[in-house]
């Protein structure tokens, strides 16, 4: 059963975060339904400064990291963009 929950937020922030939404192609209220599922489920919430990468992400980075320092002449460098994708592209 759905129900109604009222909170008084700021005009501005509230269209802010309504066009974001939007460009994701989701309702805000999805937006804020799975913030509250995330905060009963872990019983926690933060607030951060600075974007934090998702722990798989920071795990791997690390990986390629340790792995170019221990062979940097292994490692694939460019020297423009432009040759970055041609790279790619033929792959």
């Amino acid at each position: 059963m759905k129900t109604i929950l009222n909170v008084k937020v700021d005009k501005e922030e509230k269209e802010k975060a309504k066009q974001i939404a939007l460009q994701m192609g989701v309702p805000l209220s999805t937006i804020i339904n799975a913030h509250l599922r995330e905060f009963i489920r872990t019983r926690e919430f933060s607030v951060k400064l600075d974007p934090v990468l998702k722990p798989k992400v920071e795990k791997e980075l690390l990986r390629m990291s340790q792995e170019y320092h221990k062979n940097p002449k292994s490692a694939y460098s460019f020297n423009s963009a432009a040759e970055a994708i041609k790279f790619l592209r033929e792959k």
